[in-house]
């Protein structure tokens, strides 16, 4: 590439590639600008998001004692319709809570215990029991027969 940048300064980059057999975009790609992988690009917050006085105030209100136990779409409701106020979005409420942990799944989400199979052992006759039960095709089309077994 070196050689193709070179030769490019006399006669053209679109001869020196063409002279070198250096495709043109492999040409531009070598040279372009090229933003270092180690420095990541800081995250810039929206010039619309709420300051954390904004947060703190939204806060405030839906743990006042008037809206504890409303849920943000209550709240956004009440809030319009009695007051005329408007806090932020529903969305938002909903991002406030949970950056301060106070949003969390709360459908019953049952616990499993793990299965073991039973190991059974006999130390005299008539003392463990056992059954199955099997489909067996019949000589005709659906035609079965259940097989029960009694061990």
């Amino acid at each position: 590439m070196e050689a193709a940048k070179d030769l490019s300064e006399s006669v053209g980059i679109v001869p020196a590639c063409d002279a070198l057999n250096v495709p043109r975009s492999s040409y531009y790609r070598h040279f372009s600008m090229k933003v270092p992988v180690d420095q990541p690009t800081p995250v810039r917050t929206s010039h619309r998001a709420l300051s954390p006085a904004e947060k703190a105030t939204v806060l405030a209100m839906l743990h006042s004692p008037r809206f504890v136990d409303k849920s943000p779409a209550q709240v956004y409701a009440t809030l319009l319709d009695e007051d005329g106020e408007y806090l932020c979005s529903i969305r938002t409420m909903y991002r406030i809570l949970q950056e301060n942990g106070e949003v969390k799944e709360r459908r019953n989400q049952l616990r499993h215990p793990k299965y073991s199979k039973p190991e059974l052992l006999a130390t005299r006759p008539n003392e463990v029991w056992s059954w199955d039960i099997t489909k067996l095709k019949g000589p005709e089309k659906w035609t079965y027969y259940y097989l029960y077994v009694i061990l």
